[in-house]
């Protein structure tokens, strides 16, 4: 069995890391051009001649949780992609959300001012209650965020494609996405950016939201329409937004989104890949696949 690693960075430590987790039934080796093709391949932003390069290939596996810069290459027919699930990402997203909620919520976006001001005028506490948080998406990676939020004493629901068990109110479908805005003061956009969720939240959709709600982006920048979110943002509709995405990235000097005063941009670290429990997901799947037997995490024709 052998395993061709190609990322932008970082190559040789996960090769090493993922042959010493396979063990010696497999040859794991950094992809160069010229190489044996491979049975599986792990990638991240591969050059253009990797694909081609890899005629016998049973399984992608991609070195982290969003695929939509994968799904626009020309992958291999009948090849299934597998994202990273979790991995040690979802407690790092719960932590990006709970500072962005905290801040809005505490006041501590009011208290900087103030401080810079030298001003000394503790605010009245709100009540937890009237801070309702919609997850826009409730995949894997929510369920982390879901529970931080919960443990803290908000009130948690989301939305999600289609109807399944949870345990905490789920809104469903075209016909639940109405409810679920209007009742979310701050709504978290944990989707993935494929062609039915590029664009997702515009004016039509901001607008379904509370007066003085609050966005919260940890998931792909192409799912907002940027000149509306600064419209609502103006208009006063939308009190702030923590986004830690944008379009295009890197964000240059001239973004908007980093002179905004109702903005908190960061560079797209709310959740990083974090390798040694990555490439133990990777290894076992990979074990999975060659005895035969089902793995989770496989991308759908529609991105999910």
């Amino acid at each position: 069995m052998r395993v061709t690693v190609c990322l932008p960075e970082g190559t040789s430590r996960w090769a090493a890391e993922l042959q010493q987790a396979l063990g010696p039934g497999a040859t794991v080796e950094p992809w160069q051009a010229g190489q044996a093709p491979a049975d599986y391949a792990v990638l991240w932003k591969p050059p253009a001649e990797f694909l081609s390069a890899q005629p016998r290939l049973k399984a992608l596996f991609a070195a982290g949780a969003g695929v939509d810069a994968l799904r626009t290459l020309p992958l291999p027919a009948g090849v299934p992609l597998v994202r990273l699930e979790d991995a040690g990402m979802g407690v790092q997203m719960a932590e990006y959300v709970l500072h962005a909620l905290l801040r809005w919520y505490r006041g501590f976006d009011r208290y900087a001012n103030q401080a810079a001001a030298a001003a000394w005028w503790p605010q009245p506490p709100q009540r937890k209650a009237d801070w309702t948080v919609g997850l826009l998406g409730y995949g894997q990676l929510a369920q982390p965020v879901a529970q931080a939020l919960r443990g803290l004493g908000f009130p948690v629901q989301a939305w999600a494609r289609s109807a399944r068990a949870a345990d905490l109110p789920l809104f469903a479908g075209p016909e639940g996405l109405a409810p679920f805005l209007r009742s979310s003061r701050v709504l978290v956009a944990l989707l993935p950016l494929t062609e039915a969720t590029r664009g997702l939240i515009n004016t039509e959709l901001l607008n379904q939201l509370p007066d003085q709600a609050y966005l919260i982006n940890v998931a792909r920048g192409g799912l907002v329409v940027e000149a509306d979110l600064l419209a609502a943002l103006d208009s006063g509709h939308l009190a702030g937004a923590a986004l830690d995405v944008c379009t295009p990235e890197p964000a240059p000097p001239n973004h908007p989104f980093w002179r905004h005063p109702r903005i908190q941009l960061t560079p797209h670290i709310a959740a990083a890949t974090l390798r040694e429990e990555a490439v133990a997901q990777i290894a076992a799947k990979i074990r999975a696949l060659e005895a035969g037997q089902p793995i989770s995490g496989v991308v759908g024709a529609d991105g999910y």
